[in-house]
């Protein structure tokens, strides 16, 4: 059975499951997400090299999932037909997967949360219908995500390091922070158009 096949059952069965610490920056012409791979049941790491950054649309767009595992896979198939409807326009099928996420009684109930980026732009798509591009390019969700941000603000600011290594770095210090996420980190980059 499917890691995500496995966990949803899991989760069906009433435990909650924890995952994970996602972080994206934009720096010096690079977008970079990344995340770590604990999987927490309770006080039980039950996995810890799951994989919560995917490519899609042939590698052009780049999504990091949090929350409820289940629910995260669901999301990600509902943004990546968002995707194939809305091709060119990224932020129009963000924009449509929240409205949907959002007026979907079933969907409604989905606990999970998306950062997708592409070379014009990074976004947070959440349940409760919200949209959000980061001022600065640095957005983190999860667990661990607002030790990472605070990480990755501060070597944007004062290290040479490109988006990449400072993706690689930030998660590797909420992991020293955060019970919940661990230092197996996976990151994807590619070139971007802004910042």
């Amino acid at each position: 059975m499917g890691d995500g096949k496995r966990l949803a059952r899991i989760e069906n069965q009433g435990m909650k499951i924890h995952a994970t610490t996602i972080l994206s920056v934009r720096h010096q012409g690079r977008v970079a997400i990344g995340g770590d791979g604990q999987v927490t049941l309770g006080t039980v790491i039950m996995k810890a090299d799951a994989m919560k950054i995917r490519r899609l649309l042939d590698g052009s767009v780049i999504c990091g999932f949090a929350g409820s595992s289940a629910d995260a896979f669901a999301l990600l198939e509902r943004f990546e037909s968002k995707l194939k409807e809305y091709p060119a326009k990224v932020p129009r099928a963000a924009t449509e997967l929240a409205k949907e996420w959002r007026t979907d009684r079933a969907l409604r109930r989905l606990e999970a949360l998306l950062i997708v980026a592409a070379a014009d732009c990074t976004l947070l798509i959440s349940g409760t219908g919200d949209v959000i591009q980061p001022t600065d390019g640095i957005i983190g969700i999860g667990s661990g995500g607002d030790y990472a941000v605070a990480a990755a603000r501060a070597l944007v600011a004062h290290s040479s390091l490109g988006a990449q290594d400072i993706v690689r770095e930030s998660l590797r210090i909420a992991s020293e922070i955060d019970i919940y996420t661990n230092s197996a980190i996976v990151v994807e980059e590619m070139e971007c158009s802004s910042r």
